[in-house]
């Protein structure tokens, strides 16, 4: 900034101390003579400048206090006090324990049961404070104008095209330049860390669509603002629409034939600009190792819709790779866009979004501002999250993938409190909140990405798109603190909640903004090995943060207090459940072979408390699920996702993270395959389970389903045998509760001949694990 700027006026940041643009009486005064054209300019761009707005008459939001609250405090107290009984009979047993085998059975349940204790106990921290809360979007605009507005980025992030088609990409980015929000205050920036020119190409047709698409929404006021969406659905439409949608269909076509030829041919090569730009992939360039890319493709400055109005900004941009550079995954990519963003338009609000979620409904913003904007919000506001949801599940969500426990359930808990965690997709985040804590920014290593830098350049001047691209290498964040004091913080997969997390422990908070209709829709995988692909990453990615330098039972509770420490920690420990289910899926079936009873009898009183506890804390989650509107179907789904997880991702994740630690293994990010094959499709919609490929995820699954059918028919032989009734009575209800469970698993095994069932190589080898536990168990109880 030129000194005579500096002398005269000093700038407002956008920060959560200053929550709302409003007419600043700076702006109104005549400005001195001596500053230059530029600088003139550069002051009348208000949407960079904040200052408190005055009371609002009209309420933005409202905040509702759950009814439940008070019930889920009794409990806490009852259902603890039956925790530490059950872990004095343990701890009563242990020793009195008379041999090596019942020791070693005891202390299993034991360490299993202190472990679901205290998972139990920490999840109740989401059930402390939960809270509702609801938007008025239409009293916003009557304490603000629209050219009032803040300006708004939005990042998209993308892998590969084959996984990631990117029609699917190019619908996100329209659908969200569509907003109802001013366009020349957007600016969409597309990260491709596959680095294929396939996607460049895809959104420069994009570019070219939009200008017929944008005022296609404005004109007709539609919901739908995806074209696939939109144009796929039932509508009554007008000549125009048919119009637009041949060329929509006809970009659709040139996408398909270069994603399927691989390559863009010259003959969708119109333009000089576009030969340069493609020329960047000829030679030794690869998706691991390339020079930077970064295409203006639309700059609101100059590019008008077919009506006159401008189009937002759009950007594609492809960060430099390099085999000899960590990049950090998919929070590598994002701090390369936040660098990125800040040099070309440094918009005070910005936007993360998934490459596979759209828009559905273009009020999005104008929600988020009803938080922003209420002079009265707590000043350190850094992020508001919108829940994930998903369009396409099947009628009880067969996968578990509604993730209403974790997508709705756990944010209402955590907003009573500080603030959800950012779940990575559909989070509008203040820049000031990645650049330093509440009252301290940290200093940025060069003046241009500093979040409350006057932007005095077009976003295509040379200047400008020198100093992207090199913030864009590849060794850019060597020697500073990107990646961990600023910016997306790295150190685990689970780089959104990691992020969340630690921008909460620097003292800012969050909002979970969940209104009726969903603010972002996308595509639940539909696949099973998918799912649990997902999981085992994920698992791997929590324990990192478990075991970083910022654990949340210790650094959290000091930094966030008690109860955030503990949602947290629930989080970042979720993995280890897989202990105890793998201890109850087996142990107690294994001896109930050899009539060995573990649980107590019928007839004694801890065979009451045994069942209180299994009922209470199922009976709580169900009672959940219900009040928030899902089905006891959906219940049951998600309750045997949970126990299919901890059995198989969890456990594969956990292993895998105890591997790596040591240095026997390494773990990478890979993309979930977004292509939806026909017939998955179709099985999945008939709630179907699809296995189809031999992973080794199913393996443990296929062991459990056997070796608890077993145990229950062995069961029911020697209770009708005469045997041990009272005493076994517990083992067989356990053995039967996961056999009614894994009805999906006998299904894949024995009754389905369709490509999805289970691979026979998978039974198999499950088979004969099996057995060899039953020959091993025999063995010690002879």
């Amino acid at each position: 900034m030129a000194p005579a700027l500096n002398s005269w006026y000093k700038p407002l940041k956008f920060h959560p101390y200053c929550p709302l643009i409003q007419r600043n009486s700076a702006f109104d005064c005549p400005l001195p003579s001596s500053l230059p054209t530029q600088e003139m300019e550069v002051l009348s761009r208000r949407e960079h400048y904040i200052t408190p707005l005055a009371p609002i008459d009209t309420p933005l939001h409202t905040v509702e206090r759950l009814p439940r609250t008070a019930v889920n405090r009794v409990f806490l107290v009852v259902y603890t006090c039956a925790i530490l009984a059950l872990l004095y009979r343990h701890a009563q047993t242990l020793i009195n324990s008379t041999t090596l085998v019942s020791f070693f059975i005891t202390l299993s349940l034991l360490v299993s049961d202190l472990i679901l204790a205290f998972m139990w106990g920490a999840s109740q921290a989401f059930r402390m404070y939960p809270i509702h809360r609801k938007q008025f979007p239409e009293n916003l605009k009557k304490n603000v104008t629209e050219q009032d507005f803040p300006a708004l980025d939005v990042f998209i992030c993308t892998a590969d095209p084959y996984k990631e088609p990117p029609m699917s990409v190019v619908n996100t980015a329209l659908s969200l330049m569509a907003y109802d929000y001013p366009t020349e205050k957007i600016s969409v920036y597309v990260s491709d860390d596959g680095g294929s020119a396939l996607t460049l190409f895809a959104f420069m047709e994009a570019a070219k669509f939009a200008s017929y698409w944008l005022p296609f929404c404005r004109e007709n006021n539609l919901m739908d603002r995806s074209p696939d969406i939109y144009f796929s659905s039932a509508h009554s439409w007008s000549s125009k629409a048919h119009k637009i949608k041949e060329i929509y269909e006809s970009m659709k076509v040139r996408v398909g034939n270069v994603v399927n030829r691989g390559e863009v041919s010259e003959i969708y090569i119109t333009k000089d600009q576009e030969r340069e730009a493609f020329d960047k992939w000829r030679g030794a360039f690869t998706p691991q190792d390339h020079p930077t890319v970064i295409q203006v493709l639309l700059d609101n400055s100059t590019d008008k819709d077919i009506t006159g109005h401008c189009l937002p900004n759009l950007i594609y941009v492809s960060r430099q790779k390099s085999k000899t550079s960590p990049h950090h995954f998919k929070a590598g990519a994002l701090n390369v866009l936040l660098r990125v963003s800040t040099i070309m338009t440094n918009a005070p609000i910005f936007l993360t979004q998934d490459c596979d979620m759209h828009s559905n409904d273009p009020q999005t913003p104008l929600r988020m501002l009803c938080y922003i904007c209420d002079p009265a919000i707590e000043r350190t506001l850094g992020f508001v999250q919108f829940p994930q949801r998903f369009r396409g599940i099947n009628r009880d969500d067969t996968y578990g993938c509604e993730y209403k426990r974790l997508g709705e359930i756990h944010p209402m808990g955590f907003d009573g409190l500080r603030g959800p965690c950012y779940c990575g997709t559909g989070t509008f985040f203040l820049r000031q909140a990645l650049f330093g804590d509440p009252s301290t920014s940290v200093k940025s290593e060069i003046l241009e990405l500093s979040p409350d830098r006057i932007m005095n350049k077009p976003i295509k001047s040379p200047d400008i798109l020198a100093l992207a691209h090199h913030v864009a290498s590849c060794n850019y964040e060597n020697q500073n603190k990107w990646g961990y004091k600023v910016g997306f913080r790295y150190g685990s997969l689970a780089e959104d909640i990691y992020t969340g997390y630690r921008l909460q422990c620097d003292g800012w908070r969050s909002i979970f903004c969940n209104p009726k209709r969903a603010a972002f829709l996308g595509n639940a995988p539909i696949n099973f090995v998918d799912v649990l692909s997902q999981g085992k990453r994920g698992a791997i990615g929590l324990l990192e943060i478990a075991s970083s330098k910022y654990p949340p039972i210790t650094f959290g509770t000091k930094s966030m207090g008690l109860l955030m420490g503990l949602g947290y920690s629930y989080y970042a420990l979720w993995p280890i459940l897989s202990i105890p289910v793998t201890v109850y899926a087996f142990l107690p079936q294994l001896v109930l072979v050899s009539g060995v009873s573990v649980f107590p009898e019928v007839t004694e009183p801890w065979f009451l408390l045994y069942l209180f506890l299994v009922l209470g804390a199922y009976g709580q989650d169900f009672l959940e699920y219900v009040l928030e509107g899902a089905t006891f179907r959906k219940w049951w789904n998600a309750q045997r996702m949970w126990m299919i997880a901890s059995l198989s991702s969890f456990s594969f994740g956990t292993a895998e993270y105890f591997l790596k630690s040591i240095g026997l293994s390494t773990c990478g990010f890979n993309v979930t395959n977004k292509v939806v094959d026909d017939e998955q499709n179709k099985r999945y919609s008939q709630g179907i389970f699809e296995f189809g490929v031999p992973s080794p995820l199913f393996v443990p699954l296929t062991m459990a389903a056997i070796i608890n059918l077993f145990s229950f028919i062995w069961g029911t032989i020697l209770v009708f045998g005469g045997s041990n009734e009272e005493g076994l009575l517990l083992q067989m209800l356990l053995a039967g509760c996961i056999v009614v469970n894994f009805f999906p698993i006998y299904e894949a095994i024995a009754l389905r001949k369709d490509k999805g069932k289970m691979p026979t190589k998978i039974t198999i080898i499950a088979t004969l694990l099996a057995g060899a536990l039953y020959t091993a168990t025999s063995f010690i109880f002879k």
